[in-house]
């Protein structure tokens, strides 16, 4: 879908201004089937963690110094040697082509065009390669370990012939957490049109006819059995495969199959930080998966300043969830993040406008931390520390 920019920067589609993460968010919901949109909105049981990793945030305040010149400001940065114009990353997400056709390429391009990195999921709808081909860039891969290792160890080797430059170890799902709106929804793959989604399918015409003309949606890079060529449930499927074996002692196999940096999305805990720095890991991610597995935890914002501390220089700390805002990068890269990752914001961009949407995400995105620079008086981001924010008490720690 086409989009314009008016001077202001304020993007404009068929019906809405886009300005904010969440003006992406509603016209995603407009345009995406229901089951479309829990799946990418959605997460785990009562969806306490979701919520939390958004509202943390907003109990962190900010400590903005005066007299401060700051008519040169930059927000560029490097990851692991690669060089970012803004601080973000394009987080691995499962299945992008269920918001727009060929989502993971858009997204590829999109990433490229805002000067950051995508990182392709394992469990996407266009394969390694494909991806590669279409959009080669400095891309990273994003590993789930499954059960059958020559199946893993395919998958490494494919991402490295393809030329990707980093693999992300996805490390906190040993089994798929329960996400009851996909359950209640009966998500499957691919998305198929029932007697009870009829009418939403319907109404969501625009995204119903995309599909049809494109690649049938499925997990290209992880064969499945195919007594069927139906649609099959996604839940089933995903934990059939996931391996929860996978401990410290793989990270030496990782290492011997896997020439580039190593990187472990999924630490909530500074002793888990410190053992991937005696393991040699390049970067950690701070997250909780989106909230989309274990209910309950505390949100990710919470565990950085530990885990940042915990690991001192010896290592990158990447962030990951309930980034909505630019002053949410801020936040995060004051208590130690050196870049955060967005999924949902990224997604509910491809799901609004595709391609378009996904660049206007991370513009967004952009224009926040600059005029959060501003405010603040640090025009670089090495001006950017703990004295830039004033936690809550209760997050004091003796």
């Amino acid at each position: 879908m086409a989009l314009r920019l008016d001077a202001t920067g304020a993007c404009y589609g068929s019906t809405a201004v886009l300005v904010t993460i969440d003006d992406l968010r509603r016209r995603a919901r407009r345009r995406l089937p229901r089951a479309v949109f829990d799946f990418i909105d959605g997460g785990a049981e009562d969806e306490l963690t979701l919520r939390r990793n958004e509202s943390a945030f907003k109990q962190i305040t900010f400590r903005p110094r005066v007299l401060v010149d700051t008519r040169a400001r930059d927000q560029s940065t490097t990851v692991l040697g690669q060089r970012l114009s803004t601080p973000l990353i394009l987080a691995p997400t499962g299945l992008c082509g269920m918001a727009a056709p060929r989502g993971e390429i858009l997204a590829a391009r999109a990433s490229l065009n805002g000067g950051v990195i995508f990182t392709l999921s394992s469990m996407s709808a266009v394969s390694i390669e494909d991806t590669a081909r279409a959009v080669p860039g400095p891309h990273w891969f994003q590993l789930y370990v499954w059960r059958d290792r020559d199946l893993t160890r395919s998958l490494v080797e494919r991402a490295a012939a393809a030329g990707y430059r980093a693999m992300v170890v996805t490390v906190d799902v040993p089994v798929l957490g329960q996400r009851e709106r996909d359950l209640r929804n009966g998500a499957t793959i691919p998305p198929r049109i029932t007697l009870r989604n009829a009418l939403d399918s319907l109404l969501k015409l625009g995204w119903v006819v995309g599909m049809a003309r494109n690649p049938r949606i499925d997990f290209v890079n992880v064969p499945r059995p195919r007594e069927s060529l139906g649609p099959f449930a996604l839940g089933p499927f995903v934990n059939s495969q996931f391996d929860p074996s996978v401990n410290w002692n793989d990270l030496a196999w990782f290492r011997s199959i896997w020439p580039g940096p190593l990187v472990l999305k999924g630490i909530m805990s500074a002793e888990d930080a410190r053992r991937a720095v005696d393991h040699g890991v390049n970067a950690i991610v701070v997250s909780n998966h989106g909230g989309r597995q274990l209910d309950g935890l505390p949100a990710a914002i919470e565990v950085l300043p530990e885990v940042a501390d915990a690991v001192g220089n010896d290592m990158e700390v990447l962030f990951d969830g309930g980034i909505r805002r630019g002053t949410d990068v801020v936040k995060a890269l004051a208590l130690g993040a050196r870049a955060c990752m967005i999924g949902r914001p990224y997604l509910y961009g491809l799901g609004a406008a595709g391609q378009a949407g996904v660049e206007r995400s991370v513009q967004i995105l952009r224009a926040e931390i600059d005029r959060a620079q501003a405010l603040l008086g640090r025009p670089s981001l090495t001006d950017i520390d703990r004295r830039t924010v004033r936690l809550p008490t209760t997050w004091l720690r003796d």
